[in-house]
């Protein structure tokens, strides 16, 4: 008869996990994390539970635990049980003492201690020693630098979402929503012959260009607001450059003008020349190579000419013109989707035109989407251009939306600011209209 064995109550993890350095490093986070648990709650009334001691006491306590028995781990949630037991009774005499004393977070220099702050504190503490033996090290160190960055980050934070307001959040969780279920979701094939671009890649496009402008936004907005004009209008540049003309126009007639306004108005529109380039060689880098050359001539002579204009005269600022917002959120639907049909129409437009007239045609759609908007166009080229022909063609033909732009510009410019005080920016945005038709030339070796 076979002697049956009896496995055994205990089951202890590999040595390699209960090294001294797993237990160092345990240690020497539970107490970094106990100390920025003792600042934060140093000024409180109410002393929480938790610190330099305690906490290095129970990652050890979770570590040990779950050391003794890994599979199941009863003994390490029998643990977890004590321990929130525990702190759900010393929370509920926390908010008998505030309420027994309503006014006495009023009272200066006092502070009860903030939420479930302290629960969530010696929670992360027990759970990072069965965390720190059993997964890469990096892990630990993650979790405890987060917490203790956000332990100390209260006011901090408060301040953003304040400052951020829930309309924005909103908008921005609607957007996240629609880029990581619908975009996956949407087909990556052709649904006529006139164009080869997929809705995935009209859909995509949506999402590069609002991302690249929602980053200028909010660092505009929020991360460095009132740093000088010339550094809103260089961001409003990457946001919108037409925009950007319009708001600054409108602030030139009311000023008089000015030579930093002047010197503003033709840094945005330079800088539109470097996120063309950006949003080229994210989609079709063999035809940012082409257009690299033209654009970056264009963006240095658009900054030689803005520094020209900022050094001429004084040095005088016009009141209230330190911050140049755009008019709405980048990433609002609203905006998404007109992008999206405008995106659709105009490469419809150029594969009909291709096919009925010809490669020439696109010149006459560039310079007409100038007018309109520049980045569905350059999208839509990047998108179809192939071969070293189409390449060519294609990269004039963004040269000739640019410079369709810039002419717009300037005739905003003068709309809005008046002759007295857009007269010289014009002629600035003139002049870049004027240069990018040359490179037009210089592209396509007429030149």
């Amino acid at each position: 008869m076979e002697e049956q064995t009896v496995p055994p109550l205990l089951v202890t993890l590999p040595d390699a996990l209960l090294s001294p350095e797993r237990l160092l490093v345990l240690l020497g986070l539970s107490f970094f994390l106990g100390l920025a648990f003792e600042e934060y709650f140093g000024s409180r009334r109410l002393k929480a539970p938790g610190g330099v001691r305690t906490f290095p006491l129970l990652a050890l306590g979770g570590a040990l635990l779950y050391a003794l028995m890994p599979d199941p781990a009863l003994l390490f949630l029998g643990g977890l049980f004590v321990l929130g037991a525990w702190l759900a009774i010393w929370y509920r005499y926390r908010l008998q003492i505030q309420l027994a004393e309503p006014r006495i977070e009023h009272e200066p220099g006092v502070r009860l201690d903030g939420g479930i702050m302290a629960l969530v504190g010696n929670l992360i503490a027990y759970l990072l020693g069965p965390v720190t033996l059993t997964q890469p090290l990096w892990v630990p160190v993650a979790i405890a630098v987060a917490a203790v960055l956000l332990t100390g980050a209260r006011e901090r934070l408060h301040a953003f979402a304040e400052t951020v307001g829930g309309t924005e959040l909103a908008t921005l969780a609607k957007f996240l929503i629609i880029i990581g279920i619908v975009l996956p979701l949407v087909p990556d094939e052709p649904v006529t012959d006139i164009t080869p671009i997929t809705p995935y890649q009209v859909w995509l496009a949506v999402v590069v260009v609002s991302t690249l402008s929602y980053a200028s936004y909010l660092v505009q907005r929020f991360l460095a607001p009132r740093r000088g004009l010339l550094y809103s209008a260089a961001l409003g540049g990457l946001y919108s450059s037409t925009a950007t003309t319009v708001v600054l126009s409108r602030r030139a007639r009311a000023s008089g003008g000015a030579p930093m306004l002047d010197a503003a108005l033709v840094l945005s529109t330079s800088v539109m020349f470097l996120r063309i380039l950006i949003v080229v060689a994210i989609f079709n880098l063999d035809l940012a190579k082409v257009l690299a050359p033209s654009l970056l001539a264009l963006l240095v002579g658009g900054l030689v000419i803005a520094a020209a204009l900022y050094w001429r005269g004084n040095d005088a600022r016009p009141q209230g013109a330190d911050e140049v917002l755009p008019p709405s959120n980048p990433l609002e639907i609203q905006t998404a989707l007109v992008f999206a049909l405008l995106f659709i129409t105009l490469s419809l437009a150029v594969g009909w035109a291709r096919a009925e007239f010809g490669e020439e045609s696109l010149f006459v759609l560039a310079a007409l989407a100038g007018i309109t908007d520049v980045d569905p166009l350059v999208l839509s080229i990047a998108q179809e251009a192939h071969g070293a022909s189409p390449l060519a063609m294609g990269a004039a033909a963004i040269l000739i939306a640019a410079a369709s732009n810039n002419l717009l510009k300037g005739a905003y410019t003068l709309s809005f600011a008046g002759r007295a005080a857009g007269g010289v920016p014009a002629l600035a945005l003139l002049g870049l209209a004027l240069g990018g038709i040359g490179a037009v030339f210089l592209t396509l070796g007429l030149a």
